[in-house]
Protein backbone atom coordinates (compact mmCIF):
# COMPACT_ATOMS: atom_id res chain seq x y z
CA UNK A 1 0.00 0.00 0.00
CA UNK A 2 3.09 2.45 1.03
CA UNK A 3 4.81 1.52 -2.32
CA UNK A 4 1.14 2.49 -4.24
CA UNK A 5 1.08 5.70 -2.27
CA UNK A 6 4.23 6.52 -3.41
CA UNK A 7 3.58 5.86 -6.98
CA UNK A 8 0.37 7.56 -6.95
CA UNK A 9 1.96 10.75 -5.37
CA UNK A 10 5.15 10.51 -7.92
CA UNK A 11 2.36 10.47 -11.05
CA UNK A 12 0.89 13.63 -9.52
CA UNK A 13 3.84 15.31 -9.34
CA UNK A 14 4.92 14.59 -12.39
CA UNK A 15 1.51 15.80 -13.55
CA UNK A 16 1.62 18.57 -12.02
CA UNK A 17 5.29 19.24 -13.47
CA UNK A 18 3.78 18.57 -17.15
CA UNK A 19 0.88 21.18 -16.32
CA UNK A 20 3.47 23.91 -14.92
CA UNK A 21 5.68 23.36 -18.28
CA UNK A 22 2.50 23.82 -20.42
CA UNK A 23 1.21 27.10 -18.78
CA UNK A 24 4.55 28.99 -20.26
CA UNK A 25 4.97 29.84 -23.59
CA UNK A 26 8.10 28.61 -25.24
CA UNK A 27 10.48 31.46 -26.21
CA UNK A 28 12.45 29.46 -28.95
CA UNK A 29 9.45 29.71 -32.00
CA UNK A 30 9.90 28.09 -35.78
CA UNK A 31 9.07 30.42 -38.37
CA UNK A 32 9.33 29.47 -42.30
CA UNK A 33 13.07 31.26 -42.59
CA UNK A 34 14.19 29.39 -39.41
CA UNK A 35 14.27 29.15 -35.74
CA UNK A 36 14.00 31.79 -33.15
CA UNK A 37 14.86 32.60 -29.58
CA UNK A 38 12.43 35.78 -27.85
CA UNK A 39 13.46 37.21 -23.97
CA UNK A 40 10.99 36.80 -21.27
CA UNK A 41 10.54 40.19 -19.14
CA UNK A 42 7.78 40.83 -17.18
CA UNK A 43 5.28 38.42 -18.00
CA UNK A 44 5.77 39.17 -21.92
CA UNK A 45 8.16 37.37 -24.73
CA UNK A 46 9.44 39.35 -27.53
CA UNK A 47 11.17 38.31 -30.92
CA UNK A 48 12.69 41.20 -32.52
CA UNK A 49 14.58 42.08 -35.37
CA UNK A 50 13.42 38.97 -37.54
CA UNK A 51 13.92 39.44 -41.06
CA UNK A 52 10.45 38.97 -43.03
CA UNK A 53 12.28 40.12 -46.13
CA UNK A 54 15.33 40.23 -48.52
CA UNK A 55 17.79 43.16 -47.52
CA UNK A 56 16.71 45.58 -50.37
CA UNK A 57 19.88 46.77 -51.69
CA UNK A 58 22.13 46.64 -54.13
CA UNK A 59 19.48 45.20 -57.52
CA UNK A 60 16.93 45.02 -55.02
CA UNK A 61 16.67 48.94 -54.40
CA UNK A 62 13.98 50.26 -55.74
CA UNK A 63 11.75 46.27 -56.39
CA UNK A 64 9.12 45.12 -54.60
CA UNK A 65 10.38 43.05 -51.33
CA UNK A 66 11.98 39.51 -51.67
CA UNK A 67 11.53 36.38 -49.49
CA UNK A 68 13.94 36.68 -46.84
CA UNK A 69 16.68 33.83 -46.63
CA UNK A 70 16.81 31.25 -43.93
CA UNK A 71 19.13 31.11 -41.42
CA UNK A 72 21.23 28.09 -39.75
CA UNK A 73 20.31 27.29 -36.19
CA UNK A 74 18.30 29.23 -33.51
CA UNK A 75 18.63 33.24 -33.71
CA UNK A 76 18.73 35.40 -31.60
CA UNK A 77 15.77 37.68 -31.65
CA UNK A 78 17.10 40.25 -28.67
CA UNK A 79 16.76 43.36 -30.22
CA UNK A 80 15.33 45.75 -32.55
CA UNK A 81 16.76 45.77 -36.14
CA UNK A 82 18.70 48.81 -37.28
CA UNK A 83 15.31 51.78 -38.46
CA UNK A 84 15.49 52.11 -42.31
CA UNK A 85 17.59 54.91 -43.77
CA UNK A 86 16.49 58.19 -42.96
CA UNK A 87 17.91 61.38 -41.79
CA UNK A 88 19.00 61.66 -38.02
CA UNK A 89 21.45 60.18 -35.69
CA UNK A 90 20.07 56.82 -34.86
CA UNK A 91 21.03 52.83 -35.69
CA UNK A 92 19.53 52.90 -39.57
CA UNK A 93 20.36 50.85 -42.64
CA UNK A 94 18.75 50.18 -46.23
CA UNK A 95 18.91 46.89 -45.03
CA UNK A 96 16.11 47.46 -42.33
CA UNK A 97 13.12 44.76 -43.17
CA UNK A 98 12.52 43.34 -40.24
CA UNK A 99 9.74 42.59 -37.84
CA UNK A 100 9.11 42.50 -33.64
CA UNK A 101 6.90 40.21 -32.14
CA UNK A 102 5.10 40.47 -28.55
CA UNK A 103 2.93 38.09 -26.81
CA UNK A 104 2.01 37.05 -23.06
CA UNK A 105 4.61 34.71 -21.42
CA UNK A 106 1.83 32.44 -20.68
CA UNK A 107 0.74 29.94 -22.56
CA UNK A 108 -3.51 30.49 -23.89
CA UNK A 109 -5.91 27.73 -24.85
CA UNK A 110 -7.07 29.65 -27.74
CA UNK A 111 -4.97 31.51 -30.11
CA UNK A 112 -4.85 35.37 -29.45
CA UNK A 113 -5.87 38.36 -31.37
CA UNK A 114 -3.19 40.28 -33.69
CA UNK A 115 -2.59 43.80 -33.62
CA UNK A 116 -0.20 45.18 -35.91
CA UNK A 117 1.16 48.53 -35.66
CA UNK A 118 2.40 50.67 -38.29
CA UNK A 119 4.45 53.77 -37.44
CA UNK A 120 4.21 57.39 -38.42
CA UNK A 121 6.65 59.69 -39.77
CA UNK A 122 5.83 61.83 -42.62
CA UNK A 123 6.56 58.49 -44.65
CA UNK A 124 10.51 59.81 -43.73
CA UNK A 125 11.38 58.71 -40.57
CA UNK A 126 10.81 56.88 -37.50
CA UNK A 127 10.76 53.18 -36.84
CA UNK A 128 9.35 50.17 -34.58
CA UNK A 129 12.38 50.27 -31.99
CA UNK A 130 9.93 53.91 -31.03
CA UNK A 131 7.69 51.82 -29.87
CA UNK A 132 7.39 48.98 -27.44
CA UNK A 133 4.03 47.26 -27.86
CA UNK A 134 4.78 45.06 -24.55
CA UNK A 135 2.00 47.08 -22.43
CA UNK A 136 -0.55 45.94 -25.61
CA UNK A 137 0.48 42.05 -25.39
CA UNK A 138 -0.13 41.69 -21.72
CA UNK A 139 -3.39 42.86 -22.23
CA UNK A 140 -3.51 39.01 -23.98
CA UNK A 141 -3.00 39.30 -27.72
CA UNK A 142 -0.14 38.92 -29.80
CA UNK A 143 1.15 42.39 -30.93
CA UNK A 144 3.55 43.35 -34.00
CA UNK A 145 5.58 45.84 -35.44
CA UNK A 146 7.52 46.37 -38.99
CA UNK A 147 10.09 48.57 -40.18
CA UNK A 148 9.38 49.46 -44.37
CA UNK A 149 11.40 51.67 -46.73
CA UNK A 150 10.93 55.17 -46.50
CA UNK A 151 11.18 58.56 -48.42
CA UNK A 152 12.81 57.93 -51.75
CA UNK A 153 13.45 54.72 -50.77
CA UNK A 154 9.79 54.01 -50.22
CA UNK A 155 8.47 55.87 -52.69
CA UNK A 156 10.10 56.74 -56.05
CA UNK A 157 8.75 55.51 -59.93
CA UNK A 158 11.96 56.22 -61.96
CA UNK A 159 10.95 55.63 -65.53
CA UNK A 160 13.58 53.02 -65.52
CA UNK A 161 12.60 50.86 -62.97
CA UNK A 162 8.98 50.12 -65.47
CA UNK A 163 11.36 48.33 -67.92
CA UNK A 164 13.35 46.06 -65.55
CA UNK A 165 10.52 44.89 -63.32
CA UNK A 166 7.48 44.93 -65.35
CA UNK A 167 4.98 42.42 -63.83
CA UNK A 168 5.58 44.22 -59.84
CA UNK A 169 4.48 47.79 -58.05
CA UNK A 170 6.09 50.76 -59.09
CA UNK A 171 6.98 53.67 -56.61
CA UNK A 172 5.20 52.11 -53.63
CA UNK A 173 8.04 50.32 -52.27
CA UNK A 174 7.08 51.17 -48.53
CA UNK A 175 3.27 50.46 -48.96
CA UNK A 176 4.50 46.91 -50.41
CA UNK A 177 7.07 46.34 -47.71
CA UNK A 178 3.89 46.71 -45.23
CA UNK A 179 2.11 44.43 -47.22
CA UNK A 180 4.57 41.76 -47.15
CA UNK A 181 5.09 42.49 -43.20
CA UNK A 182 1.34 41.32 -43.22
CA UNK A 183 2.17 38.01 -45.56
CA UNK A 184 4.51 37.34 -43.41
CA UNK A 185 2.18 37.51 -40.19
CA UNK A 186 -0.76 34.95 -42.32
CA UNK A 187 2.27 32.54 -42.60
CA UNK A 188 3.86 32.24 -39.53
CA UNK A 189 1.96 34.70 -36.35
CA UNK A 190 0.52 30.76 -35.48
CA UNK A 191 4.36 29.94 -34.30
CA UNK A 192 3.43 32.74 -31.78
CA UNK A 193 0.35 31.84 -30.58
CA UNK A 194 -1.55 34.36 -32.86
CA UNK A 195 -4.60 34.02 -34.92
CA UNK A 196 -4.26 35.05 -38.19
CA UNK A 197 -7.80 35.22 -38.85
CA UNK A 198 -7.91 37.87 -36.17
CA UNK A 199 -5.60 40.84 -37.42
CA UNK A 200 -5.75 44.43 -36.80
CA UNK A 201 -3.96 46.95 -38.46
CA UNK A 202 -3.15 50.57 -36.59
CA UNK A 203 -1.19 53.33 -37.04
CA UNK A 204 -1.07 57.13 -36.64
CA UNK A 205 0.08 59.84 -39.01
CA UNK A 206 1.80 58.52 -42.25
CA UNK A 207 1.32 54.77 -40.38
CA UNK A 208 -3.00 56.09 -40.54
CA UNK A 209 -2.56 56.95 -43.82
CA UNK A 210 -0.54 53.42 -44.32
CA UNK A 211 -3.63 51.32 -43.33
CA UNK A 212 -6.33 54.04 -45.39
CA UNK A 213 -3.70 52.77 -48.44
CA UNK A 214 -4.00 49.29 -46.85
CA UNK A 215 -7.90 49.00 -46.84
CA UNK A 216 -8.52 50.27 -50.11
CA UNK A 217 -5.40 48.28 -51.96
CA UNK A 218 -6.98 45.60 -53.83
CA UNK A 219 -3.69 43.72 -53.31
CA UNK A 220 -4.04 43.51 -49.53
CA UNK A 221 -7.41 42.19 -49.91
CA UNK A 222 -8.02 39.03 -46.99
CA UNK A 223 -4.74 40.07 -45.19
CA UNK A 224 -6.54 41.68 -42.15
CA UNK A 225 -10.19 41.70 -40.71
CA UNK A 226 -9.82 45.38 -38.16
CA UNK A 227 -8.62 48.35 -38.71
CA UNK A 228 -7.39 51.16 -36.41
CA UNK A 229 -6.73 54.87 -38.02
CA UNK A 230 -4.79 57.42 -35.28
CA UNK A 231 -4.71 61.04 -36.95
CA UNK A 232 -4.13 59.45 -40.31
CA UNK A 233 -1.94 61.40 -42.88
CA UNK A 234 -0.76 60.32 -46.36
CA UNK A 235 -2.40 59.26 -48.38
CA UNK A 236 -5.80 60.98 -46.73
CA UNK A 237 -9.55 60.78 -47.13
CA UNK A 238 -9.95 64.39 -48.60
CA UNK A 239 -8.36 63.59 -51.51
CA UNK A 240 -7.72 67.80 -52.08
CA UNK A 241 -5.64 67.93 -48.94
CA UNK A 242 -2.79 65.87 -48.77
CA UNK A 243 -3.05 64.54 -52.53
CA UNK A 244 -1.33 61.46 -53.77
CA UNK A 245 0.48 61.72 -56.91
CA UNK A 246 -0.35 60.12 -60.44
CA UNK A 247 2.41 57.75 -62.16
CA UNK A 248 3.05 60.35 -64.23
CA UNK A 249 3.69 62.99 -61.88
CA UNK A 250 5.50 61.00 -59.42
CA UNK A 251 8.18 59.70 -62.40
CA UNK A 252 8.69 63.37 -62.95
CA UNK A 253 9.38 63.85 -59.39
CA UNK A 254 11.97 61.10 -59.56
CA UNK A 255 13.69 62.38 -62.89
CA UNK A 256 13.78 66.36 -62.17
CA UNK A 257 15.65 64.92 -58.94
CA UNK A 258 17.96 63.10 -60.48
CA UNK A 259 18.67 65.42 -62.66
CA UNK A 260 19.42 67.22 -59.86
CA UNK A 261 22.37 64.76 -58.92
CA UNK A 262 23.81 64.98 -62.81
CA UNK A 263 22.18 61.76 -63.81
CA UNK A 264 20.83 62.43 -66.85
CA UNK A 265 18.18 60.08 -69.00
CA UNK A 266 15.71 57.05 -67.91
CA UNK A 267 17.56 54.41 -69.02
CA UNK A 268 19.25 51.20 -67.17
CA UNK A 269 22.63 53.60 -67.29
CA UNK A 270 20.69 56.11 -65.15
CA UNK A 271 19.28 53.21 -62.90
CA UNK A 272 22.70 51.71 -62.42
CA UNK A 273 23.97 55.19 -61.38
CA UNK A 274 21.03 55.62 -58.62
CA UNK A 275 21.55 52.63 -57.38
CA UNK A 276 25.46 53.28 -57.03
CA UNK A 277 24.47 56.61 -54.88
CA UNK A 278 25.73 56.23 -51.35
CA UNK A 279 22.69 55.51 -48.43
CA UNK A 280 23.64 59.23 -47.16
CA UNK A 281 22.82 61.14 -50.80
CA UNK A 282 19.22 59.53 -50.79
CA UNK A 283 17.70 61.30 -47.67
CA UNK A 284 19.55 65.31 -48.50
CA UNK A 285 16.94 67.08 -48.37
CA UNK A 286 14.01 64.97 -47.05
CA UNK A 287 14.13 65.19 -43.15
CA UNK A 288 11.29 64.88 -41.28
CA UNK A 289 11.01 68.74 -41.09
CA UNK A 290 11.42 69.61 -44.70
CA UNK A 291 9.06 67.06 -45.64
CA UNK A 292 6.51 69.04 -43.17
CA UNK A 293 7.23 72.30 -44.65
CA UNK A 294 6.86 71.15 -47.95
CA UNK A 295 3.96 69.87 -47.00
CA UNK A 296 2.69 72.94 -45.85
CA UNK A 297 3.41 74.59 -48.81
CA UNK A 298 1.31 72.45 -50.97
CA UNK A 299 4.50 70.85 -52.51
CA UNK A 300 6.56 67.28 -52.06
CA UNK A 301 10.36 67.36 -51.18
CA UNK A 302 12.80 66.46 -54.30
CA UNK A 303 12.27 63.13 -55.45
CA UNK A 304 10.33 62.05 -52.78
CA UNK A 305 6.33 61.36 -54.30
CA UNK A 306 4.51 60.77 -50.99
CA UNK A 307 1.97 57.70 -52.16
CA UNK A 308 1.43 56.80 -55.62
CA UNK A 309 -1.92 55.70 -57.64
CA UNK A 310 0.34 53.50 -59.33
CA UNK A 311 -2.90 51.31 -60.73
CA UNK A 312 -1.92 48.21 -59.20
CA UNK A 313 -1.44 48.78 -55.30
CA UNK A 314 -3.02 51.95 -55.49
CA UNK A 315 -5.57 52.14 -58.26
CA UNK A 316 -7.48 55.09 -57.41
CA UNK A 317 -7.71 58.06 -54.84
CA UNK A 318 -8.41 56.63 -51.41
CA UNK A 319 -11.26 58.60 -51.49
CA UNK A 320 -12.98 57.66 -54.38
CA UNK A 321 -12.26 54.22 -53.59
CA UNK A 322 -14.37 54.92 -50.53
CA UNK A 323 -17.15 56.81 -51.84
CA UNK A 324 -17.77 53.85 -53.95
CA UNK A 325 -17.16 50.90 -51.61
CA UNK A 326 -14.57 49.58 -53.20
CA UNK A 327 -12.43 48.84 -49.69
CA UNK A 328 -11.65 46.27 -47.17
CA UNK A 329 -15.50 45.16 -45.30
CA UNK A 330 -14.00 45.21 -42.16
CA UNK A 331 -14.65 47.32 -39.03
CA UNK A 332 -13.09 50.50 -38.40
CA UNK A 333 -11.92 52.88 -35.72
CA UNK A 334 -10.95 56.28 -36.11
CA UNK A 335 -9.96 59.52 -34.95
CA UNK A 336 -7.92 62.24 -34.51
CA UNK A 337 -6.38 65.13 -31.47
CA UNK A 338 -8.11 68.16 -30.65
CA UNK A 339 -4.20 70.14 -30.96
CA UNK A 340 -3.72 67.79 -34.15
CA UNK A 341 -1.49 68.38 -37.06
CA UNK A 342 -1.65 71.83 -38.58
CA UNK A 343 -0.37 72.20 -42.33
CA UNK A 344 -0.31 75.09 -44.17
CA UNK A 345 0.52 78.85 -44.26
CA UNK A 346 -0.67 82.00 -44.40
CA UNK A 347 1.00 85.19 -44.02
CA UNK A 348 -2.50 87.07 -42.13
CA UNK A 349 -5.42 86.71 -40.80
CA UNK A 350 -7.07 88.31 -44.24
CA UNK A 351 -4.52 85.73 -46.47
CA UNK A 352 -6.24 82.52 -43.59
CA UNK A 353 -9.67 83.40 -44.07
CA UNK A 354 -9.56 83.86 -47.51
CA UNK A 355 -8.68 79.81 -47.79
CA UNK A 356 -12.43 79.79 -47.13
CA UNK A 357 -13.37 81.73 -50.21
CA UNK A 358 -17.29 82.86 -50.37
CA UNK A 359 -17.87 81.77 -46.84
CA UNK A 360 -14.68 83.45 -45.01
CA UNK A 361 -16.65 85.48 -42.92
CA UNK A 362 -18.40 82.33 -41.63
CA UNK A 363 -15.40 81.31 -40.75
CA UNK A 364 -13.94 84.36 -38.98
CA UNK A 365 -17.38 84.14 -36.74
CA UNK A 366 -16.61 80.35 -36.48
CA UNK A 367 -12.59 80.70 -34.73
CA UNK A 368 -12.47 84.26 -33.68
CA UNK A 369 -15.58 85.20 -33.02
CA UNK A 370 -13.99 88.64 -30.74
CA UNK A 371 -11.14 88.99 -33.38
CA UNK A 372 -8.68 87.73 -30.41
CA UNK A 373 -6.89 84.83 -31.29
CA UNK A 374 -3.24 85.21 -32.72
CA UNK A 375 -2.36 84.00 -36.19
CA UNK A 376 -0.24 81.26 -34.97
CA UNK A 377 -3.21 79.99 -32.79
CA UNK A 378 -5.74 80.48 -35.89
CA UNK A 379 -3.22 78.47 -38.04
CA UNK A 380 -3.29 75.77 -35.43
CA UNK A 381 -7.25 75.35 -35.52
CA UNK A 382 -7.68 76.32 -39.31
CA UNK A 383 -5.14 73.65 -40.73
CA UNK A 384 -5.67 70.94 -37.86
CA UNK A 385 -9.53 71.02 -38.96
CA UNK A 386 -8.76 70.72 -42.21
CA UNK A 387 -6.02 68.15 -42.40
CA UNK A 388 -6.56 65.86 -39.82
CA UNK A 389 -10.09 66.81 -37.84
CA UNK A 390 -13.04 67.06 -40.48
CA UNK A 391 -11.22 64.08 -42.80
CA UNK A 392 -11.22 62.01 -40.24
CA UNK A 393 -15.00 62.42 -39.68
CA UNK A 394 -15.30 62.72 -43.46
CA UNK A 395 -13.62 59.08 -43.41
CA UNK A 396 -15.50 57.93 -40.93
CA UNK A 397 -18.92 59.00 -43.25
CA UNK A 398 -17.85 56.99 -46.47
CA UNK A 399 -17.41 53.77 -44.07
CA UNK A 400 -20.57 54.41 -42.34
CA UNK A 401 -22.16 55.15 -45.64
CA UNK A 402 -20.54 52.05 -47.64
CA UNK A 403 -22.16 49.73 -44.28
CA UNK A 404 -19.52 48.95 -42.43
CA UNK A 405 -19.36 49.34 -38.54
CA UNK A 406 -17.11 52.53 -37.29
CA UNK A 407 -16.59 54.50 -34.48
CA UNK A 408 -15.43 57.87 -34.33
CA UNK A 409 -12.82 59.74 -31.27
CA UNK A 410 -11.34 62.52 -30.77
CA UNK A 411 -8.37 62.65 -28.28
CA UNK A 412 -7.94 65.89 -25.54
CA UNK A 413 -6.45 64.07 -22.58
CA UNK A 414 -3.34 66.02 -21.39
CA UNK A 415 -0.99 64.02 -18.91
CA UNK A 416 -1.68 66.31 -15.77
CA UNK A 417 2.03 67.40 -15.59
CA UNK A 418 1.52 69.10 -18.98
CA UNK A 419 -1.61 70.89 -17.88
CA UNK A 420 -0.48 74.53 -18.39
CA UNK A 421 2.07 74.17 -20.55
CA UNK A 422 0.10 72.06 -23.59
CA UNK A 423 -3.12 73.27 -24.65
CA UNK A 424 -4.79 70.19 -25.94
CA UNK A 425 -3.29 66.86 -27.20
CA UNK A 426 -0.42 67.62 -29.40
CA UNK A 427 -0.19 65.19 -33.01
CA UNK A 428 0.89 61.93 -31.79
CA UNK A 429 0.64 62.78 -28.33
CA UNK A 430 -2.59 59.56 -28.08
CA UNK A 431 -0.23 56.89 -29.28
CA UNK A 432 1.54 56.37 -25.20
CA UNK A 433 -2.22 55.90 -24.54
CA UNK A 434 -3.19 53.64 -26.81
CA UNK A 435 -0.16 51.69 -26.00
CA UNK A 436 -1.06 51.89 -22.59
CA UNK A 437 2.74 53.75 -21.80
CA UNK A 438 1.40 57.24 -20.37
CA UNK A 439 5.19 57.46 -18.48
CA UNK A 440 6.72 57.50 -22.13
CA UNK A 441 5.39 61.19 -22.34
CA UNK A 442 6.22 62.56 -18.55
CA UNK A 443 8.82 59.77 -16.73
CA UNK A 444 8.39 59.59 -13.05
CA UNK A 445 5.67 62.53 -13.32
CA UNK A 446 3.05 60.01 -14.55
CA UNK A 447 -0.40 60.17 -12.51
CA UNK A 448 -2.93 57.71 -11.47
CA UNK A 449 -4.99 59.64 -13.26
CA UNK A 450 -2.71 59.25 -16.49
CA UNK A 451 -2.49 55.53 -15.62
CA UNK A 452 -6.32 55.18 -15.76
CA UNK A 453 -6.68 57.11 -18.98
CA UNK A 454 -3.52 55.03 -20.69
CA UNK A 455 -5.59 51.45 -19.48
CA UNK A 456 -9.17 52.86 -20.83
CA UNK A 457 -8.08 54.01 -23.76
CA UNK A 458 -5.67 51.00 -24.73
CA UNK A 459 -8.30 48.86 -23.42
CA UNK A 460 -10.71 50.04 -26.06
CA UNK A 461 -8.03 49.46 -28.51
CA UNK A 462 -7.08 46.08 -27.85
CA UNK A 463 -11.20 45.20 -27.29
CA UNK A 464 -11.80 46.49 -31.17
CA UNK A 465 -9.03 43.56 -31.76
CA UNK A 466 -10.85 41.04 -29.91
CA UNK A 467 -14.25 41.26 -30.99
CA UNK A 468 -14.26 43.80 -33.78
CA UNK A 469 -16.60 45.97 -31.17
CA UNK A 470 -14.17 48.28 -28.62
CA UNK A 471 -16.94 48.16 -26.07
CA UNK A 472 -17.37 45.85 -22.98
CA UNK A 473 -15.89 44.89 -19.61
CA UNK A 474 -17.92 47.98 -18.21
CA UNK A 475 -16.40 50.59 -20.63
CA UNK A 476 -18.26 53.75 -21.32
CA UNK A 477 -20.84 52.81 -24.22
CA UNK A 478 -19.02 53.56 -27.40
CA UNK A 479 -21.77 54.27 -29.95
CA UNK A 480 -20.89 53.28 -33.99
CA UNK A 481 -20.64 56.52 -36.12
CA UNK A 482 -23.98 57.69 -37.78
CA UNK A 483 -23.55 60.49 -39.82
CA UNK A 484 -27.07 61.76 -38.85
CA UNK A 485 -26.12 61.61 -35.06
CA UNK A 486 -22.55 62.78 -34.89
CA UNK A 487 -21.61 61.81 -31.89
CA UNK A 488 -18.20 60.73 -30.89
CA UNK A 489 -16.26 59.45 -28.30
CA UNK A 490 -14.02 62.28 -26.85
CA UNK A 491 -11.46 61.53 -24.13
CA UNK A 492 -11.12 64.55 -22.04
CA UNK A 493 -9.63 65.44 -18.80
CA UNK A 494 -12.85 65.35 -17.12
CA UNK A 495 -12.90 61.52 -18.71
CA UNK A 496 -14.47 59.91 -21.46
CA UNK A 497 -17.25 61.63 -22.69
CA UNK A 498 -19.90 60.48 -25.60
CA UNK A 499 -21.93 63.45 -27.10
CA UNK A 500 -22.36 65.79 -30.26
CA UNK A 501 -18.86 66.70 -31.79
CA UNK A 502 -18.20 70.44 -30.15
CA UNK A 503 -16.33 71.20 -33.64
CA UNK A 504 -18.99 70.20 -35.58
CA UNK A 505 -20.30 73.55 -37.19
CA UNK A 506 -16.00 74.02 -38.16
CA UNK A 507 -15.92 70.48 -39.32
CA UNK A 508 -19.72 71.02 -41.25
CA UNK A 509 -18.12 74.01 -43.12
CA UNK A 510 -14.70 72.31 -44.14
CA UNK A 511 -17.41 69.50 -45.65
CA UNK A 512 -18.83 71.96 -47.28
CA UNK A 513 -15.47 73.19 -49.02
CA UNK A 514 -14.37 69.61 -49.46
CA UNK A 515 -17.60 68.33 -51.34
CA UNK A 516 -17.42 71.50 -54.26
Amino acid sequence: MKQRISTVFALLLALAGAAHAQAEFSDVVAVDAGQLRGVRAAGVISWKGIPYAAAPVGALRWRAPQAAPAWPGVKDAAAFGPQCLQAGEMPKSEDCLTINVWRPAAASARPLPVMVWIHGGAMVRGGAPLYPLHAVAAQGVVAVSMNFRLGRLGHFAHPALAAEAPAEVRGNYGFMDQRAALQWVQKNIAAFGGDAQQVTIFGESAGGGAVLAQLVSPMSAGLFQRAILQSPGTPGARAGVIPSADLASAEKIALDWTRSLGIEGDGTAALAALRALPPEKLVEGASGEQTLGALARGQVPPGMAMSIVDGRFLVERPENALRAGRFARVPVMIGANDRDLALGTAPSKDALFAVFGPEADLARRLYDPRGEHTLDELKQLVFADRVMVEPARHFANLVAAGGQPVWLYRFAYVSEAQRGTLPGTLHGYEIPFTLDLPQALVGDKVTATDKAMAALTSAYWVGFARSGDPNGAGRPTWPKHDPAADRLLHFTNSGVIVGTDPLKERLDLWQRIGSR
